[in-house]
Protein backbone atom coordinates (compact mmCIF):
# COMPACT_ATOMS: atom_id res chain seq x y z
CA UNK A 1 0.00 0.00 0.00
CA UNK A 2 1.23 3.40 -0.87
CA UNK A 3 1.32 6.57 1.88
CA UNK A 4 -1.31 7.73 3.48
CA UNK A 5 -1.71 11.36 1.54
CA UNK A 6 -0.76 14.31 3.83
CA UNK A 7 -3.36 16.70 2.96
CA UNK A 8 -1.12 19.74 3.36
CA UNK A 9 2.10 18.71 1.72
CA UNK A 10 1.27 20.16 -1.66
CA UNK A 11 -1.04 23.62 -0.29
CA UNK A 12 1.67 25.50 -1.52
CA UNK A 13 0.95 24.58 -5.39
CA UNK A 14 -2.70 24.92 -4.95
CA UNK A 15 -5.42 27.51 -5.21
CA UNK A 16 -8.33 28.09 -2.46
CA UNK A 17 -10.51 26.01 -4.77
CA UNK A 18 -8.23 23.09 -4.25
CA UNK A 19 -7.53 23.35 -0.44
CA UNK A 20 -9.93 20.37 1.54
CA UNK A 21 -9.85 22.91 4.58
CA UNK A 22 -11.87 19.98 6.32
CA UNK A 23 -9.29 17.48 5.76
CA UNK A 24 -6.72 19.85 7.84
CA UNK A 25 -5.31 20.11 11.38
CA UNK A 26 -4.57 23.41 13.03
CA UNK A 27 -1.04 23.20 12.02
CA UNK A 28 -1.71 22.27 8.45
CA UNK A 29 -4.51 25.36 8.28
CA UNK A 30 -1.72 27.87 9.53
CA UNK A 31 0.28 26.32 6.85
CA UNK A 32 -2.43 27.08 4.93
CA UNK A 33 -3.12 30.67 5.51
CA UNK A 34 0.29 31.41 4.81
CA UNK A 35 0.65 30.12 1.34
CA UNK A 36 -3.01 30.45 0.43
CA UNK A 37 -4.54 33.05 1.82
CA UNK A 38 -1.94 35.59 2.93
CA UNK A 39 -1.50 36.24 -1.19
CA UNK A 40 -4.83 37.08 -1.77
CA UNK A 41 -4.87 39.97 1.09
CA UNK A 42 -1.47 41.30 -0.18
CA UNK A 43 -2.90 41.30 -3.72
CA UNK A 44 -5.58 43.38 -2.01
CA UNK A 45 -3.47 45.58 -0.21
CA UNK A 46 -3.57 44.19 3.39
CA UNK A 47 -1.16 43.16 5.52
CA UNK A 48 -1.92 39.51 6.40
CA UNK A 49 0.16 40.04 9.53
CA UNK A 50 -1.21 43.28 10.96
CA UNK A 51 -4.88 43.43 9.45
CA UNK A 52 -6.90 40.67 10.50
CA UNK A 53 -9.70 40.07 7.67
CA UNK A 54 -13.34 40.51 8.07
CA UNK A 55 -15.85 37.65 7.39
CA UNK A 56 -16.66 39.25 4.39
CA UNK A 57 -13.65 39.49 2.77
CA UNK A 58 -13.05 36.02 3.58
CA UNK A 59 -16.76 34.71 2.46
CA UNK A 60 -16.10 37.20 -1.40
CA UNK A 61 -13.12 35.52 -1.53
CA UNK A 62 -14.05 31.98 -1.56
CA UNK A 63 -13.10 30.92 2.13
CA UNK A 64 -16.40 29.97 3.63
CA UNK A 65 -14.60 26.56 3.93
CA UNK A 66 -11.66 28.01 5.91
CA UNK A 67 -14.71 29.31 8.39
CA UNK A 68 -16.62 26.22 8.12
CA UNK A 69 -13.54 23.85 9.19
CA UNK A 70 -12.84 25.89 12.03
CA UNK A 71 -15.99 26.29 13.35
CA UNK A 72 -17.19 22.75 12.98
CA UNK A 73 -14.00 20.82 13.28
CA UNK A 74 -11.54 22.66 15.49
CA UNK A 75 -14.64 25.09 17.74
CA UNK A 76 -13.04 28.67 16.86
CA UNK A 77 -14.14 31.58 15.45
CA UNK A 78 -11.75 33.42 12.91
CA UNK A 79 -10.65 35.73 15.39
CA UNK A 80 -9.84 32.95 18.03
CA UNK A 81 -7.68 31.53 14.90
CA UNK A 82 -5.90 34.64 14.24
CA UNK A 83 -5.04 35.26 17.92
CA UNK A 84 -4.10 31.73 19.46
CA UNK A 85 -2.65 29.79 15.90
CA UNK A 86 -1.54 32.67 14.20
CA UNK A 87 -0.28 34.43 17.00
CA UNK A 88 -0.96 37.63 15.29
CA UNK A 89 -2.33 39.76 18.19
CA UNK A 90 -0.61 43.02 19.19
CA UNK A 91 2.26 42.80 21.66
CA UNK A 92 3.31 46.00 23.36
CA UNK A 93 6.21 46.67 25.42
CA UNK A 94 7.90 49.89 26.62
CA UNK A 95 6.27 52.81 26.11
CA UNK A 96 2.22 52.47 25.62
CA UNK A 97 2.39 53.24 21.94
CA UNK A 98 -1.18 52.54 20.31
CA UNK A 99 0.46 50.71 17.54
CA UNK A 100 2.72 47.52 17.53
CA UNK A 101 4.16 48.47 14.41
CA UNK A 102 7.14 48.33 14.92
CA UNK A 103 8.28 50.99 11.66
CA UNK A 104 5.92 53.16 12.38
CA UNK A 105 7.09 53.29 16.48
CA UNK A 106 10.74 54.07 14.70
CA UNK A 107 9.51 56.51 12.62
CA UNK A 108 8.17 58.85 16.13
CA UNK A 109 10.78 57.87 18.02
CA UNK A 110 13.02 59.20 14.98
CA UNK A 111 11.40 62.15 14.71
CA UNK A 112 11.31 62.56 18.98
CA UNK A 113 15.32 62.12 18.83
CA UNK A 114 15.55 64.42 15.91
CA UNK A 115 13.55 67.07 18.47
CA UNK A 116 15.31 66.34 21.39
CA UNK A 117 18.97 66.28 20.04
CA UNK A 118 18.58 68.98 16.97
CA UNK A 119 15.98 71.35 18.59
CA UNK A 120 17.15 70.95 22.20
CA UNK A 121 13.21 70.29 23.86
CA UNK A 122 13.53 69.09 27.18
CA UNK A 123 12.47 65.98 28.20
CA UNK A 124 8.68 67.25 29.24
CA UNK A 125 8.23 68.74 25.39
CA UNK A 126 9.37 65.45 24.37
CA UNK A 127 6.95 63.58 26.65
CA UNK A 128 4.01 66.10 25.44
CA UNK A 129 4.80 65.50 21.58
CA UNK A 130 4.90 61.99 22.28
CA UNK A 131 1.34 61.98 24.27
CA UNK A 132 -0.13 64.40 21.28
CA UNK A 133 0.80 62.08 18.10
CA UNK A 134 -0.22 58.58 19.89
CA UNK A 135 -3.67 60.87 20.83
CA UNK A 136 -3.38 60.54 16.86
CA UNK A 137 -2.12 57.10 16.17
CA UNK A 138 -4.73 55.73 18.52
CA UNK A 139 -7.65 57.49 16.90
CA UNK A 140 -6.02 55.97 13.29
CA UNK A 141 -6.42 52.81 14.26
CA UNK A 142 -9.64 52.67 15.69
CA UNK A 143 -10.54 54.29 12.19
CA UNK A 144 -8.68 52.21 10.00
CA UNK A 145 -8.25 48.91 11.71
CA UNK A 146 -4.22 49.20 11.83
CA UNK A 147 -1.22 50.93 13.57
CA UNK A 148 0.65 50.74 10.82
CA UNK A 149 0.67 54.84 9.82
CA UNK A 150 4.13 54.11 7.63
CA UNK A 151 3.25 51.97 4.71
CA UNK A 152 0.49 54.67 3.25
CA UNK A 153 3.04 57.03 2.98
CA UNK A 154 5.86 55.85 2.41
CA UNK A 155 8.03 56.31 -0.92
CA UNK A 156 7.50 52.87 -1.93
CA UNK A 157 4.03 52.68 -1.60
CA UNK A 158 1.73 51.55 -3.49
CA UNK A 159 -1.54 53.20 -1.96
CA UNK A 160 -3.12 55.74 -3.67
CA UNK A 161 -2.30 59.68 -2.13
CA UNK A 162 -5.86 59.86 -2.00
CA UNK A 163 -6.13 56.99 0.27
CA UNK A 164 -3.36 57.94 2.55
CA UNK A 165 -4.64 60.89 2.86
CA UNK A 166 -8.39 59.51 3.26
CA UNK A 167 -6.79 57.21 6.44
CA UNK A 168 -5.33 60.33 7.94
CA UNK A 169 -7.94 62.86 7.48
CA UNK A 170 -10.71 59.90 9.32
CA UNK A 171 -8.48 59.47 12.45
CA UNK A 172 -8.51 63.27 12.55
CA UNK A 173 -12.26 63.42 12.10
CA UNK A 174 -12.55 60.82 15.15
CA UNK A 175 -10.45 62.90 17.25
CA UNK A 176 -13.00 66.21 15.84
CA UNK A 177 -15.64 64.58 17.64
CA UNK A 178 -14.15 63.41 20.34
CA UNK A 179 -12.49 66.42 21.73
CA UNK A 180 -13.83 69.52 23.15
CA UNK A 181 -11.09 71.84 23.38
CA UNK A 182 -9.95 73.38 19.53
CA UNK A 183 -6.97 74.21 20.65
CA UNK A 184 -6.30 70.65 21.99
CA UNK A 185 -7.24 69.59 18.47
CA UNK A 186 -5.19 72.29 16.61
CA UNK A 187 -2.05 70.93 18.70
CA UNK A 188 -2.41 67.23 18.26
CA UNK A 189 -2.77 68.32 14.31
CA UNK A 190 0.42 70.75 14.69
CA UNK A 191 2.82 67.89 15.90
CA UNK A 192 0.76 65.15 13.73
CA UNK A 193 1.95 67.57 10.88
CA UNK A 194 5.46 68.00 11.95
CA UNK A 195 6.28 64.45 12.24
CA UNK A 196 4.68 63.52 8.52
CA UNK A 197 7.26 66.54 7.40
CA UNK A 198 10.14 65.07 9.70
CA UNK A 199 9.52 61.90 7.49
CA UNK A 200 9.31 63.35 4.11
CA UNK A 201 12.83 65.22 4.86
CA UNK A 202 14.40 61.94 6.34
CA UNK A 203 12.99 60.21 2.54
CA UNK A 204 10.91 57.82 4.71
CA UNK A 205 8.23 59.16 3.24
CA UNK A 206 6.45 60.64 -0.21
CA UNK A 207 3.83 63.21 1.43
CA UNK A 208 2.41 64.92 4.38
CA UNK A 209 -1.39 63.33 4.35
CA UNK A 210 -1.84 66.08 7.33
CA UNK A 211 -1.10 69.15 5.07
CA UNK A 212 -3.52 71.54 5.29
CA UNK A 213 -5.72 69.57 7.27
CA UNK A 214 -6.22 72.71 9.51
CA UNK A 215 -8.43 74.43 6.84
CA UNK A 216 -10.69 71.49 6.78
CA UNK A 217 -11.98 71.69 10.33
CA UNK A 218 -13.19 75.04 12.20
CA UNK A 219 -10.88 74.08 15.34
CA UNK A 220 -11.48 78.15 16.60
CA UNK A 221 -13.56 77.56 19.43
CA UNK A 222 -14.89 74.83 21.74
CA UNK A 223 -17.86 73.13 19.68
CA UNK A 224 -18.62 72.08 16.44
CA UNK A 225 -20.25 74.94 14.39
CA UNK A 226 -23.72 74.16 11.47
CA UNK A 227 -21.48 73.23 8.92
CA UNK A 228 -24.99 73.22 6.70
CA UNK A 229 -26.17 76.64 6.99
CA UNK A 230 -23.86 77.93 3.68
CA UNK A 231 -23.88 74.52 2.01
CA UNK A 232 -25.16 74.99 -1.42
CA UNK A 233 -28.26 72.53 -2.38
CA UNK A 234 -28.33 69.71 -4.79
CA UNK A 235 -30.99 69.78 -8.05
CA UNK A 236 -33.10 67.40 -8.58
CA UNK A 237 -31.65 66.89 -11.88
CA UNK A 238 -28.16 66.08 -9.96
CA UNK A 239 -29.57 64.04 -7.61
CA UNK A 240 -30.87 62.09 -10.17
CA UNK A 241 -27.95 61.70 -11.75
CA UNK A 242 -25.72 60.17 -8.42
CA UNK A 243 -28.78 57.22 -8.20
CA UNK A 244 -28.59 56.29 -11.93
CA UNK A 245 -24.50 56.32 -11.39
CA UNK A 246 -25.03 54.37 -8.42
CA UNK A 247 -24.02 50.48 -9.13
CA UNK A 248 -25.53 48.41 -6.86
CA UNK A 249 -27.54 48.41 -4.05
CA UNK A 250 -24.86 49.77 -1.21
CA UNK A 251 -23.97 52.77 -3.62
CA UNK A 252 -28.11 53.41 -4.05
CA UNK A 253 -28.26 53.02 -0.59
CA UNK A 254 -25.61 55.93 -0.02
CA UNK A 255 -27.44 58.31 -1.97
CA UNK A 256 -30.57 57.87 -0.20
CA UNK A 257 -29.42 58.28 2.91
CA UNK A 258 -27.59 61.56 1.86
CA UNK A 259 -30.60 62.84 -0.50
CA UNK A 260 -33.77 61.31 0.65
CA UNK A 261 -33.53 60.88 4.40
CA UNK A 262 -31.44 64.03 4.49
CA UNK A 263 -28.62 62.43 7.48
CA UNK A 264 -25.13 63.73 7.86
CA UNK A 265 -22.24 61.81 6.63
CA UNK A 266 -21.09 60.39 9.81
CA UNK A 267 -24.81 59.06 10.61
CA UNK A 268 -24.62 57.57 6.83
CA UNK A 269 -21.57 55.78 8.13
CA UNK A 270 -22.72 54.83 11.09
CA UNK A 271 -26.16 53.66 9.89
CA UNK A 272 -27.85 50.64 12.00
CA UNK A 273 -30.54 48.22 10.85
CA UNK A 274 -31.78 48.62 14.53
CA UNK A 275 -32.22 52.36 13.75
CA UNK A 276 -34.91 51.74 11.66
CA UNK A 277 -38.40 51.54 12.65
CA UNK A 278 -40.37 50.02 9.70
CA UNK A 279 -43.66 48.50 11.79
CA UNK A 280 -45.52 51.46 11.98
CA UNK A 281 -49.82 51.78 12.25
CA UNK A 282 -51.32 52.48 8.38
CA UNK A 283 -52.09 56.46 9.23
CA UNK A 284 -48.09 57.07 10.28
CA UNK A 285 -44.65 56.54 8.38
CA UNK A 286 -41.78 54.63 8.82
CA UNK A 287 -38.76 56.57 10.70
CA UNK A 288 -34.81 56.18 12.02
CA UNK A 289 -34.63 56.45 15.49
CA UNK A 290 -31.45 58.72 16.65
CA UNK A 291 -31.57 58.91 19.60
CA UNK A 292 -29.12 61.08 20.75
CA UNK A 293 -28.95 63.23 17.63
CA UNK A 294 -26.88 66.85 17.66
CA UNK A 295 -28.72 69.78 16.55
CA UNK A 296 -31.90 68.01 14.82
CA UNK A 297 -35.06 65.89 15.49
CA UNK A 298 -34.77 62.25 16.86
CA UNK A 299 -36.38 60.85 14.75
CA UNK A 300 -36.23 61.18 10.75
CA UNK A 301 -39.09 60.39 8.66
CA UNK A 302 -38.61 57.69 5.99
CA UNK A 303 -40.64 59.22 3.38
CA UNK A 304 -39.02 57.21 0.29
CA UNK A 305 -36.61 54.27 -0.34
CA UNK A 306 -37.99 51.50 1.82
CA UNK A 307 -37.96 49.19 -0.60
CA UNK A 308 -34.28 49.64 -1.42
CA UNK A 309 -33.51 49.67 2.35
CA UNK A 310 -35.60 46.17 2.46
CA UNK A 311 -33.14 44.91 -0.06
CA UNK A 312 -30.76 45.46 1.57
CA UNK A 313 -31.37 43.99 4.77
CA UNK A 314 -32.96 41.12 3.02
CA UNK A 315 -29.46 40.40 1.27
CA UNK A 316 -27.59 40.72 4.71
CA UNK A 317 -29.69 38.66 6.56
CA UNK A 318 -28.49 35.72 5.99
CA UNK A 319 -25.25 35.97 6.94
CA UNK A 320 -24.51 34.92 10.84
CA UNK A 321 -21.60 37.48 10.40
CA UNK A 322 -23.58 40.67 10.11
CA UNK A 323 -23.85 42.97 13.06
CA UNK A 324 -26.98 45.06 11.24
CA UNK A 325 -24.66 47.80 9.84
CA UNK A 326 -25.51 48.74 6.56
CA UNK A 327 -22.01 49.81 5.50
CA UNK A 328 -20.10 47.94 7.46
CA UNK A 329 -16.37 48.25 6.89
CA UNK A 330 -13.80 45.98 5.20
CA UNK A 331 -11.35 46.06 8.25
CA UNK A 332 -12.09 43.38 11.13
CA UNK A 333 -11.48 45.85 13.97
CA UNK A 334 -13.82 48.46 12.86
CA UNK A 335 -17.87 48.14 12.56
CA UNK A 336 -18.58 50.74 9.92
CA UNK A 337 -17.12 52.64 7.18
CA UNK A 338 -15.92 56.07 8.34
CA UNK A 339 -17.29 59.85 7.81
CA UNK A 340 -14.24 60.43 5.03
CA UNK A 341 -15.48 57.13 3.44
CA UNK A 342 -18.98 58.25 2.68
CA UNK A 343 -16.98 61.42 1.30
CA UNK A 344 -14.92 59.24 -0.72
CA UNK A 345 -17.80 57.37 -2.16
CA UNK A 346 -19.93 59.99 -3.08
CA UNK A 347 -17.03 62.12 -4.60
CA UNK A 348 -17.37 58.72 -7.01
CA UNK A 349 -20.39 58.80 -7.91
CA UNK A 350 -20.20 62.86 -8.56
CA UNK A 351 -17.38 62.23 -10.99
CA UNK A 352 -19.47 58.72 -12.65
CA UNK A 353 -22.12 61.04 -12.42
CA UNK A 354 -20.52 63.90 -14.34
CA UNK A 355 -22.03 66.53 -11.86
CA UNK A 356 -20.03 69.86 -12.61
CA UNK A 357 -16.97 70.65 -10.94
CA UNK A 358 -18.65 73.53 -9.05
CA UNK A 359 -21.83 73.92 -7.73
CA UNK A 360 -22.71 77.18 -7.07
CA UNK A 361 -18.92 77.90 -6.42
CA UNK A 362 -18.33 75.15 -4.23
CA UNK A 363 -17.32 71.21 -5.19
CA UNK A 364 -19.98 68.52 -5.11
CA UNK A 365 -19.96 67.00 -1.07
CA UNK A 366 -22.25 64.58 0.65
CA UNK A 367 -23.74 67.54 3.03
CA UNK A 368 -25.11 69.07 -0.45
CA UNK A 369 -27.91 66.21 -0.04
CA UNK A 370 -28.96 67.27 3.34
CA UNK A 371 -29.36 70.78 2.12
CA UNK A 372 -31.22 69.42 -0.90
CA UNK A 373 -33.09 67.37 1.04
CA UNK A 374 -34.10 70.54 3.61
CA UNK A 375 -34.90 72.98 0.80
CA UNK A 376 -37.54 70.00 -0.11
CA UNK A 377 -38.99 70.08 3.37
CA UNK A 378 -38.97 74.16 3.66
CA UNK A 379 -40.52 74.10 0.05
CA UNK A 380 -43.66 71.23 1.12
CA UNK A 381 -44.56 74.00 3.90
CA UNK A 382 -44.67 76.70 1.08
CA UNK A 383 -46.61 74.87 -1.27
CA UNK A 384 -49.08 73.26 1.67
CA UNK A 385 -49.76 77.02 2.61
CA UNK A 386 -50.21 78.21 -1.03
CA UNK A 387 -52.68 75.20 -1.54
CA UNK A 388 -54.34 76.85 1.67
CA UNK A 389 -54.79 80.66 0.23
CA UNK A 390 -58.28 79.77 -1.29
CA UNK A 391 -59.72 78.23 2.16
CA UNK A 392 -58.26 81.11 3.92
CA UNK A 393 -60.26 83.29 2.11
CA UNK A 394 -63.60 81.52 2.02
CA UNK A 395 -63.12 81.93 5.68
CA UNK A 396 -62.32 84.81 6.10
CA UNK A 397 -59.30 84.67 7.95
CA UNK A 398 -56.47 87.17 7.35
CA UNK A 399 -53.88 84.27 5.85
CA UNK A 400 -53.14 80.56 5.21
CA UNK A 401 -50.86 80.75 8.37
CA UNK A 402 -53.85 81.23 10.37
CA UNK A 403 -55.71 78.43 8.87
CA UNK A 404 -52.28 75.89 8.94
CA UNK A 405 -51.76 76.48 12.82
CA UNK A 406 -56.22 76.72 13.21
CA UNK A 407 -57.71 74.88 11.28
CA UNK A 408 -55.58 71.99 10.48
CA UNK A 409 -54.63 69.18 13.10
CA UNK A 410 -51.01 68.82 13.34
CA UNK A 411 -51.31 65.10 11.63
CA UNK A 412 -53.14 66.32 8.43
CA UNK A 413 -50.21 69.08 8.38
CA UNK A 414 -47.63 66.63 8.50
CA UNK A 415 -49.77 64.62 5.80
CA UNK A 416 -49.49 67.68 3.63
CA UNK A 417 -46.16 68.43 3.65
CA UNK A 418 -45.22 64.35 3.79
CA UNK A 419 -47.09 63.84 0.40
CA UNK A 420 -45.54 66.80 -1.53
CA UNK A 421 -42.34 65.90 -0.14
CA UNK A 422 -42.64 62.13 -1.69
CA UNK A 423 -43.46 63.65 -4.86
CA UNK A 424 -40.32 65.75 -4.58
CA UNK A 425 -37.84 63.11 -4.10
CA UNK A 426 -40.30 60.75 -6.26
CA UNK A 427 -39.24 63.44 -8.97
CA UNK A 428 -35.61 63.22 -8.12
CA UNK A 429 -35.50 59.58 -7.95
CA UNK A 430 -37.67 58.88 -10.81
CA UNK A 431 -40.23 56.87 -9.42
CA UNK A 432 -43.99 57.32 -10.12
CA UNK A 433 -44.64 59.23 -6.49
CA UNK A 434 -47.56 56.07 -6.07
CA UNK A 435 -45.13 53.87 -5.38
CA UNK A 436 -43.76 56.07 -2.24
CA UNK A 437 -47.10 56.16 -0.49
CA UNK A 438 -45.98 53.82 2.29
CA UNK A 439 -42.33 54.88 2.06
CA UNK A 440 -41.67 53.67 -1.20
Amino acid sequence: MGETPNPASEIESKTVDDVSWTLLDLDELVDAYWTVVAPQLEADGIDPRRDRPTHRWLRTHDLRPLLYALREYHDKTFAQFWAEDLELEAKTGGYDWASDDDRTVEAVESFLSSRRERKGLAESSIETLRYRINRYIRAYRAENGTGDLLTPVARDSETPAYEAVDACWAAFDRLHGDLDSGRTKRRIHLAVSNWYAHLVRRKWARMNPADGLDDEFDWSGSTNGDEDADTPCLSSEHVSALYRAAADGEERLLVLALCAWGLRPNEVARLHVGQFVLDVPDDDVPYIDFRARKNGPGEVSLLYGRAELENRIAEEADSDEWEGHLFPSPHASREHISRWTVWNRFNQLAERATLPDEIDGVSPAPKMGRRFWYDAYASSLDVVLGSLDEIAAEQGSSSAEVVLQNYLSDARARQLRRDYMRERLAEAFETEPRENVTGG
